[in-house]
Formats: C-alpha cells, sequence, structure tokens
C-alpha cells in the first residue's frame, strides 16, 4: 500500500524552527519528525511512501536525496572522481516526492499526487507532523471490512493542563495533564479509497472540510479509535514534550529496535 504524506504546510505556530525548514523536518532526538513517522510505517510492512511536497520542500528532496550517503561508511577516490559505498545504515523505503505547490491546501495536495497512486487500491494517507503506536495493519483490515470509501483514525486529544479535583472547596487530587473532554478528534492516520480524491474539487480544498464532510454525509465515513499514543508536533511545547520522551528512552511511538 502507499502511504500519502502531507508535509507542506507553513508550520506558523512553531515558527522558531519552521522558518528554517518545513516542519516536517524538524528534529526529534537528532531525526525529523518525517523520518520517525516513516519508521512507524516502516515497522508495520508499509515503505512505499509519496510525500506532498510545499513550502520549502526542497530541504527534504536534498534530506532523500542525500540519505545514503549520509547514512554508510564510503571511500572517497579523489583521483578517480569516484565513490564507493560500503557498509551501509538505510531503510528499505521507496520515496516519491512530488511538489504539490506553495499555497494548496491539504485536499489539493492530494489531488495533486492522484498520478501515483494505483487505481482501485486503498492508500493510507497521514499527516507528517505527528507519530503515534497506531496499529496500521489492524487499520486496514477494519476499513476493508467495513467497505466503505474512508477511515479515520480518532484519538482523544492530550490534555494541556493540569486539573484539580474539588470537593467542598478542597483540593482532593491534582491531575497531571489529563485527557480531553472524552471527544473524539482527527488523529489522521486515514485510509482512503482513490474515489475519495474525486470529491476534491482542486487547489482551494481543504481536505478536513467538503471531502470529509459530504463522506460523512454520504455514510462513506468510518472512525475506528485509538486509546493508545498520538501526539500532533504544532508548537515549540509539543516539540520539546517529544523530545524529552525521546530522550528517556520511552517515546512510546518508538515500536522498531
Amino acid at each position: 500500500m502507499k502511504v500519502v504524506i502531507l508535509a507542506g504546510g507553513l508550520g506558523t505556530r512553531i515558527s522558531e524552527e519552521s522558518h528554517l525548514k518545513p516542519k516536517p523536518m524538524i528534529e526529534i532526538g537528532g531525526r525529523p519528525i518525517l523520518w520517525h513517522l516513516m519508521k512507524v510505517f516502516s515497522e508495520h510492512g508499509f515503505n512505499d511512501f509519496i510525500i506532498c511536497l510545499g513550502y520549502k520542500g526542497y530541504v527534504i528532496k536534498e534530506y532523500f536525496a542525500n540519505y545514503v550517503l549520509h547514512n554508510a561508511d564510503l571511500t572517497v577516490d579523489l583521483a578517480k572522481g569516484s565513490v564507493e559505498y560500503h557498509a551501509t545504515n538505510h531503510e528499505p523505503w521507496r520515496v516519491t516526492l512530488v511538489n504539490t505547490g506553495e499555497e494548496t491546501m491539504t485536499g489539493g495536495r492530494l489531488k495533486r499526487v492522484a498520478e501515483y497512486l494505483p487505481l482501485g487500491e486503498p492508500f493510507f494517507l497521514t499527516y507528517g507532523d505527528g507519530v503515534a503506536d497506531v496499529d496500521l495493519k489492524a487499520l486496514v483490515a477494519f476499513h476493508k471490512a467495513h467497505g466503505k470509501e474512508a477511515t479515520v483514525t480518532a484519538v482523544a486529544p492530550p490534555g494541556r493542563f493540569g486539573a484539580l479535583e474539588i470537593v467542598e472547596g478542597g483540593v482532593k487530587r491534582f491531575i497531571e495533564k489529563p485527557p480531553g473532554d472524552n471527544g473524539l478528534i482527527n488523529g489522521g492516520f486515514f485510509v482512503l479509497q482513490p474515489e475519495v480524491i474525486e470529491r476534491i474539487a482542486g487547489d482551494a480544498t481543504t481536505f478536513e472540510a467538503e471531502p470529509l464532510e459530504s463522506l460523512a454525509r454520504d455514510d462513506q465515513l468510518m472512525a475506528r479509535p485509538h486509546d493508545g499514543f498520538w501526539a500532533a508536533m504544532d508548537t515549540l511545547r509539543d516539540k520539546n514534550h517529544l523530545e524529552s520522551l525521546w530522550a528517556s528512552g520511552q517515546a512510546p511511538w518508538r515500536i522498531w529496535k
């Protein structure tokens, strides 16, 4: 299955770093969060990626164009002008990098990569700025079982502030960052049939608006709840939280060895 990753947005809420690079290239533990996301898919056996580029897309192109070079031992023969690669430490990935426009919205980006998707086959769609420990094989099985056009992974947003449990004016318990109000949100990690792209009008279409809304109206959108780890890196605070999890050796999304 193809994995389409949206990686073209401006990332304005984390402009401390995104003024220099696309948000998916902001590093966690010395690796772009995009790399972490792709490692999650790869661990489940999905290694064929289509990355939708926009803002500073050349940074992502250069990263993958030089990936083997940066992760291999090599001998450079200056007299012959040759490079010999030795032991390499790279991934079994096939990565298609597509310029989808600086100003294109999420739906428009998906529409622009339609030519790279096999006819009649489901594919993944996700955002390039978040990580989770979603069971991707189970997600695909769920999608194929219900037979609808689209599946979205539903998650409970993490709490941002501690909460007080108060009884008769007295604080009985302090709860550090509890989950939200039990409402579920779009966690990305979609599985879609190619017909979904027909619901996208053009570059100005936001996927989360009319396409998803029309799928819901037509009873073609199913949700699979995920109660494990999920995090989106929207702000510097989010980035620092993910960095601390990685540094502690307890990053829940690290399902690979």
